[in-house]
């Protein structure tokens, strides 16, 4: 019969015909018959089916098999034996070089037949040595997945004992060599198949011997930690991890982060090798076991490896977000690794190029699973502005991609980045704060933040960019005995001429600490201003050394030479005058004081409050760029406002004001402003106070600082409670109070006053109102002309009684933003740019101002970002629009630079000719002393030496890291592939087969 059917099967008959002469020969073998037809009958099916050469032969084998083994299973269990089993084994089956791959299905077919047979154990025994033989030679794949497929429908062939566990990290060993050489989609689904067979016969040993799971776990670190292997192991390993029970995490984690025998590296690698995994599209509960070691490495304080891990693994598993099948796995492990990166921006300003690209792709794939991603994305970048604010040239195009993206609420933020933190304890990462590899290109030095001290950082580098402050301090000589002022002048120079990228300015930070300041908490950086500048004033008007003193003048008198040459260096460089003016409204009896300041404090008017048809006579206009002619004498100095105030007489005529002006650019072909300069139209002469009103008010839901400083300048009513004792009358009279600036100091620093006690909550609020910031402010001083003829002896004709005012011109040159809404909290960083002076004395006095264009420099001038560490070039668009674009960042501190020359206040202009030039002239380098030199030379040769061996580390860090793939391919198919809709979407069933193998592998 055996002759027969071998025949009927290598005929060259159709298989129809084929087939119904095989049916005659099976039905003939249900009849009895002698062993020996058995026997050939076996052999020649146990031939066809594992060395037939077409699918049909394997079949007609396996069908002859199975008719005997059920009709006949005495002859069956003599022939499937334990010495032919073993030889199948160990030896294969058929010619040399073309061993059959059908040996595993062979026996497993056979099994089931030999179950209640005398010879079982013995075959059971045989197959639990002989799989975990075959194990060892680590098999593909496709023979893994057989071996599983056995094992698993006969569980009694799985190694018992010691074998059990050695069987398991072997078969684990295996996974971790498995690779898919196929791109096309059936290949790798088919792969991914076995894949998910092996996994699953661990699961199923795991489940009835547990005792096997954690020395498994032990294998699986030891191969992911490896730094020996050629080849990185096979992301496969996912499958392994998604089938330990979740309830031994925490012992796993606990034992794994507090063995001393794991070296860093070795951590660092499995870690990252794990993280990997993320393109993994089988794997469950990858993200809970990735996340559970990264805190577990927090909780033992392995800073390094998070930091290293993170920054080297971040782009890679945002780029998975574009996988529909893996993404939720992605963004949980992106999550958790933005949200506990919080001593440094570096991790989330990896992402910024890429996120506007990934959320065009999101919106375009259209499904929910894109939208849920997208929202939570967004969610995650907010949290990331609000713990890393002051980045508004790398934020607006993220910005601007989120916008249309709902925005959670303070509470929330603040809620996930406190649950998320690596660590309560700032100052356990303040060795970890971002590495700069290289000195920013602008040239400029940043300030390392020592832990919130972002708002001395942002205030010493406004003092810095100060140009003449900072030459004057650098320009301090040894033993000066101000022990503050040296600190900042080691401080500016380094800032000057230090190699590093950033500086510590610990030991100032030390030194001019406010006592009641509360250390790690955020301070208020107009409060410290405050202090800094008081201190350094106090120190050195206390006697311990008085700056040189400025030549003498045959114009100056004794009375004045005597105050001048006494002022400190702060109030040569801060200081301002400001007289306040108190008029009884019953008899008109006006009561004055002058006071010194360093800073006006800007309050915002009640939102009602308009300049229009206000009785201010200094409001402030905006005008264009030209130069601002003085008058030929003090007698064209506008009359004092107090005139004005008397009460008006029929017929009377109302003498035109001296506005605050503001200087900015008008646009080709625009109208001269009817209030640039000195041309003041007729229909403001006519009726001044309404034309400059007009000009003043703002639009109706923004602010300028036009606007708070007429605000500032304008009368205040006394009256009620708070009516004036008025001398004269001796008793309390209502009254009306007003500033006037009696002295422009040379920088002008204005505070708005956006913090405010509010008694409901029992905390300072900010106000967030949008101001709008001029470049160049025009202000109006007063200047008695009594006192210049005094002063000033060459006069041409004596000044009328009353006083004046005249503009003196302030130029921007920082100013420092809050990100935040209260001063408790947030983040200070400043603009700044290097004010020199555009309009040099030798200017010709023809009385011709010259054309807006040549003014324009004021305008080019470079502006930078400072925001601690970090330096970058700015602009002053980037200035004004930063609240537009970031409601929370408000400008708070402003830095005014007045201008010499023929526009500046005319006292200083006439009277201290040597002093303006002195002022006037560009600026060299100051030559520092001798101590100073040599600790910047030091310090520079210690940072080199300091770069050579983080370089050396680095090189032999980067020789252990797991080679993985390039991960911006991810992006390059996605833009370059305008019908993609991101990879693997359920619209696309998968999506394309390419696509598919750059996820998994």
């Amino acid at each position: 019969m055996d002759k027969i059917l071998e025949a009927v099967v290598m005929s060259s008959y159709p298989n129809n015909v084929k087939q119904g002469l095989v049916r005659r020969v099976i039905e003939a073998a249900k009849q009895p018959m002698d062993s020996e037809q058995c026997w050939s009958m076996l052999e020649l099916s146990t031939k066809l089916y594992l060395t037939g050469d077409t699918k049909y032969k394997r079949e007609i084998g396996k069908e002859v098999l199975e008719v005997y083994g059920h009709y006949h299973p005495e002859e069956f269990e003599e022939f499937f034996n334990v010495r032919f089993l073993l030889s199948l084994l160990q030896e294969g089956y058929g010619p040399l070089g073309k061993r059959s791959h059908y040996v595993l299905d062979y026996i497993q077919l056979g099994l089931q037949f030999i179950l209640e047979s005398p010879s079982a154990n013995n075959i059971f025994s045989l197959l639990r040595i002989e799989v975990l033989r075959k194990v060892c030679e680590r098999p593909s794949p496709k023979q893994c997945a057989k071996i599983s497929k056995l094992l698993t429908q006969h569980p009694q062939c799985i190694p018992t004992g010691k074998h059990q566990v050695l069987f398991c990290q072997q078969l684990i060993r295996c996974i971790g060599q498995f690779q898919c050489v196929s791109e096309g989609e059936e290949d790798i689904m088919e792969f991914l198949e076995h894949v998910n067979k092996v996994s699953g016969l661990l699961q199923r040993i795991w489940r009835t011997q547990t005792s096997a799971i954690l020395p498994s776990l032990k294998e699986l670190f030891t191969i992911i930690s490896s730094t020996e292997e050629q080849e990185a192991p096979s992301n496969a390993l996912a499958s392994v991890v998604q089938f330990v029970p979740l309830e031994l995490m925490d012992g796993v984690i606990r034992n794994l982060t507090n063995d001393d025998s794991i070296t860093d590296v070795q951590m660092m690698t499995a870690i990252g090798r794990m993280i990997d995994w993320v393109s993994w599209p089988l794997g469950k509960n990858i993200d809970k076991w990735i996340i559970a070691l990264l805190k577990g490495l927090a909780a033992v304080k392995k800073f390094s490896i998070l930091i290293e891990v993170t920054l080297s693994k971040i782009e890679k598993v945002f780029s998975k977000l574009l996988y529909p099948i893996v993404r939720d796995t992605a963004l949980s492990v992106l999550q958790y690794m933005l949200l506990s990166f919080q001593h440094s921006h570096e991790a989330f300003h990896l992402l910024l190029p890429h996120i506007p690209r990934l959320v065009v792709s999101l919106k375009k794939e259209d499904s929910n699973s894109a939208t849920s991603a997208l929202e939570q994305l967004a969610e995650l970048i907010h949290c990331m502005f609000f713990r890393f604010s002051g980045f508004p040239d790398l934020y607006e195009p993220v910005l601007e991609a989120v916008k249309a993206l709902p925005i959670p609420n303070e509470d929330r933020i603040k809620h996930l980045l406190g649950q998320n933190a690596w660590t309560s304890q700032k100052n356990e990462l303040a060795c970890f704060y971002p590495r700069l590899a290289s000195k920013s290109e602008t040239g400029k030095i940043g300030l390392i933040n020592l832990g919130n001290t972002c708002y001395m950082n942002s205030i010493i580098q406004s003092l810095f960019m100060a140009s003449d402050f900072r030459h004057s301090v650098l320009n301090l000589t040894e033993g000066n005995s101000q022990p503050l002022m040296t600190k900042l002048q080691w401080l500016f120079a380094f800032l000057e001429h230090s190699q590093r990228p950033a500086i510590s300015p610990e030991s100032f930070l030390s030194a001019s600490w406010p006592p009641w300041f509360t250390p790690g908490a955020q301070q208020d950086c107009s409060e410290y201003l405050k202090y800094l500048l008081d201190r350094l004033h106090e120190e050195e008007k206390t006697g311990k050394r008085i700056y040189q003193k400025l030549k003498e003048s045959s114009l100056m008198s004794q009375a004045v030479e005597h105050h001048y040459l006494n002022k400190t260096l702060i109030e040569k460089m801060f200081g301002g005058k400001m007289m306040t003016k108190i008029r009884c409204l019953k008899c008109l009896n006006v009561s004055s004081r002058e006071e010194a300041f360093t800073d006006l404090s800007l309050a915002f008017p009640p939102p009602d409050r308009c300049l229009r048809g206000s009785t201010s006579v200094l409001p402030v206009e905006e005008v264009g760029p030209q130069y601002i002619e003085p008058p030929e004498n003090l007698n064209q100095l506008t009359g004092s406002p107090w005139i004005l105030r008397k009460p008006p007489k029929a017929g009377d005529p109302a003498a035109p004001p001296k506005p605050v002006e503001t200087l900015g650019f008008q646009e080709p072909g625009e109208l001269a402003d009817p209030l640039s300069g000195n041309a003041v139209g007729m229909d403001a002469a006519k009726d001044p106070l309404s034309a400059f009103g007009e000009q003043a008010c703002a639009p109706k839901d923004s602010r300028s600082v036009l606007d708070l400083i007429n605000y500032f300048l304008s009368p205040e009513r006394l009256t009620a409670e708070n009516k004036y004792h008025c001398e004269k009358c001796a008793s309390l009279q209502d009254a009306e109070k007003v500033a006037e600036l009696t002295e422009g100091p040379h920088y002008l620093i204005l505070t708005l006053l956006r913090f405010s006690f509010d008694p409901r909550t029992m905390k300072r609020k900010k106000i967030l109102d949008n101001v709008s910031i001029p470049v160049v402010l025009k202000l109006p001083v007063l200047v008695t002309p009594e006192d210049t003829e005094e002063i000033c002896q060459h006069g041409k004709d004596r000044a009328a009684p009353g006083s004046g005012f005249e503009s003196v011109v302030y130029d921007l040159c920082s100013v420092v933003v809050h990100s935040g809404i209260s001063s408790e909290s947030g983040h200070y960083y400043c603009y700044s740019r290097e004010c020199t002076d555009t309009i040099p004395h030798g200017q010709p006095q023809d009385g011709e101002p010259k054309p807006a264009s040549d003014k324009q420099l004021d305008f080019e001038i470079q502006w930078y970002l400072f925001n601690d560490t970090r330096v970058s070039f700015s602009s002053f668009e980037s200035v004004s629009n930063v609240t537009s674009f970031f409601p929370k960042d408000t400008a708070y501190v402003l830095f005014y630079r007045q201008r010499p020359g023929r526009q500046s206040c005319p006292l200083l202009d006439r009277c201290f000719p040597e002093a303006l030039a002195e002022a006037g002239r560009p600026h060299s380098e100051p030559s520092l002393h001798k101590d100073l030199m040599e600790a910047i030379s030091k310090d520079n040769i210690l940072y080199l030496q300091e770069q050579e061996k983080e370089a050396r580390n680095r090189a032999a860090y980067i020789s252990t890291l797991p080679k993985s793939p390039l991960w911006w391919r991810d992006f390059d198919r996605d833009k370059d592939d305008d019908n993609s809709s991101g990879g693997c979407s359920p619209a696309a069933g998968g999506g394309g087969s390419g696509s598919f193998h750059g996820l998994v592998f």
